[in-house]
């Protein structure tokens, strides 16, 4: 705040401002990046690491492989969340562990979990789609907007 603010506040909320920054908790930014940055990239060699098993063992094609993956990664999530693990690991990774597909996976099973006493239908079900439901939408939505962009340019002979 520049000290043309400071000025025109009063004494006490000067004070308060003061007191505030003394006790203001410095959040190690940087070390909490590097975590994130290990944990999400450790998430994605996992991923790729499901990848290779399901080409190699399975037969599966680069392209093709990807749907399985992203499937049992989700699973070893919700697995991970049932038991309590996810939670700690997002604790000490913070967004690194919300950014890849693992994270939706931990938001849909964590609000299942939370409102299973009011039932499968209403609660599990009702709260695990209240979360999925908008981003399935908007997922396919712009997979759409996307394709036809796509279509669109083949048409005219631009790619």
């Amino acid at each position: 705040m520049s000290n043309e603010k400071k000025k025109k506040l009063p004494p006490q909320a000067q004070e308060y401002q003061s007191f505030q920054q003394d006790r203001e908790v410095k959040r190690p930014v940087f070390k909490n990046c590097i975590k994130a940055f290990l944990v999400g990239g450790t998430i994605c060699l996992i991923g790729q690491i499901i990848t290779t098993f399901y080409i190699y063992f399975f037969n599966f094609t680069e392209q093709t492989a990807g749907n399985p993956t992203v499937a049992t990664l989700i699973f070893i999530t919700m697995l991970l969340t049932g038991f309590g693990v996810y939670d700690h690991i997002g604790q000490f990774a913070g967004a690194g562990t919300a950014v890849p597909v693992t994270g939706f996976g931990n938001a849909v099973i964590s609000s299942a979990i939370e409102h299973r006493t009011e039932g499968f239908i209403l609660g599990v079900g009702g709260s695990m789609l209240k979360l999925a439901g908008p981003v399935i939408v908007y997922g396919v939505f712009s997979a759409f907007i996307v394709a036809l962009i796509k279509t669109i340019l083949i048409q005219w002979g631009g790619l």
